[in-house]
């Protein structure tokens, strides 16, 4: 049976395109019906809505790029891990008697190189959302990728992170849980593996839930995704009691990749195709592949104590700053 191709889900500032692609079916069907020849005209149309579209997303607005990271379809971590591994063993539980499905994790084949791969993974719609707490991990989920990483490094595998969440789960329950122990006790361990570890933002990096699993010798970061201490409706709620600040919160926190690259949070931004991950899912993966493996070559010629100083270093860099004199 043939499956009808999903109508795209517009943000705001993409209306314009949707509008002149409209236009471009508009003038093919009317050409089709009268038999004329109008191929120059359209070729022109097209490679104006190409211009338009690079012009609209090399000139995004903080929140606009937040929307682009919070798209319905922007490729997950399983998204990736399909497209970018040879095989793939999904591993569940944290041996105490949880199984978050908000974080996701296993064994995988980077080319030739074994890996243990983790992530955060959203839903496509609102009941997938639900069951996964909207990529909200719980205790058990920082444990279950503890577990995991624990295996990484007793059997010297890579471990490999994509970061896509709001936060960690804000509950009640997961704070009785144990939520900001299970954090920071990985956060620490961390700190210590000797294995390479390189860390992803693929979409909305958020709080302590990003932090979570994102301690690493390599932190990378899409070029329209967003890394924030704080979601900025929180931020806004926090300093104005407003959350219609939202927008002037965007701005302050510099939380997109060109800010935070200059800052030396993260280390590399990896380019997205044109109108986002989210157009073209395969070129992202193949820009992350790409990235992954260039990373993890330069990062299994150092020792593991030369690894760990590296570590320990690129994070104690964060927040330095001299005062000048008046």
């Amino acid at each position: 049976m043939a499956t009808q191709e999903r109508k795209p889900l517009l943000l705001d500032f993409e209306k314009p395109l949707a509008e002149l692609a409209n236009r471009i079916e508009q003038i093919r069907k009317l050409a089709e019906e009268n038999g004329v020849d109008v191929t120059s005209q359209i070729h022109q149309l097209e490679a104006r809505a190409t211009q338009l579209r690079e012009e609209i997303f090399s000139s995004l607005s903080p929140t606009q790029r937040l929307q682009v990271a919070r798209h319905p379809r922007r490729p997950s971590t399983l998204d990736y891990v399909q497209a970018i591994t040879d095989e793939w063993i999904e591993l569940h539980g944290d041996r105490c008697g949880s199984d978050d499905p908000a974080l996701v994790g296993g064994l995988a084949r980077l080319g030739n190189q074994p890996v243990v791969i983790l992530g955060h993974q959203k839903g496509r719609d609102t009941k997938d959302n639900i069951a996964r707490n909207f990529g909200m991990a719980s205790p058990g989920g920082y444990r279950k990728a503890l577990r995991l990483m624990e295996h990484a490094n007793k059997f010297g595998m890579p471990i490999i992170t994509f970061i896509d969440t709001p936060g960690a789960l804000p509950t009640v329950i997961a704070e009785q849980q144990g939520q900001g122990e299970a954090i920071a006790y990985n956060l620490r361990q961390m700190f210590s593996y000797d294995v390479p570890i390189i860390c992803t933002v693929i979409g909305e990096g958020g709080s302590g839930g990003a932090l979570g699993i994102g301690i690493g010798d390599r932190v990378m970061m899409f070029e329209h995704a967003v890394y924030t201490v704080a979601t900025p409706e929180a931020c806004a709620a926090i300093l104005w009691k407003d959350a219609a600040k939202a927008p002037q919160a965007t701005s302050a926190l510099k939380i997109i990749s060109h800010d935070l690259k200059n800052l030396g949070i993260i280390d590399q931004i990896l380019t997205e195709p044109i109108g986002g991950a989210h157009s073209n899912p395969l070129q992202a993966a193949k820009t992350l592949k790409g990235a992954l493996q260039e990373n993890l070559e330069v990062l299994n010629n150092l020792t593991s104590q030369e690894r760990k100083e590296l570590r320990y270093q690129r994070f104690r860099k964060m927040g330095v700053f001299t005062e000048a004199a008046h």
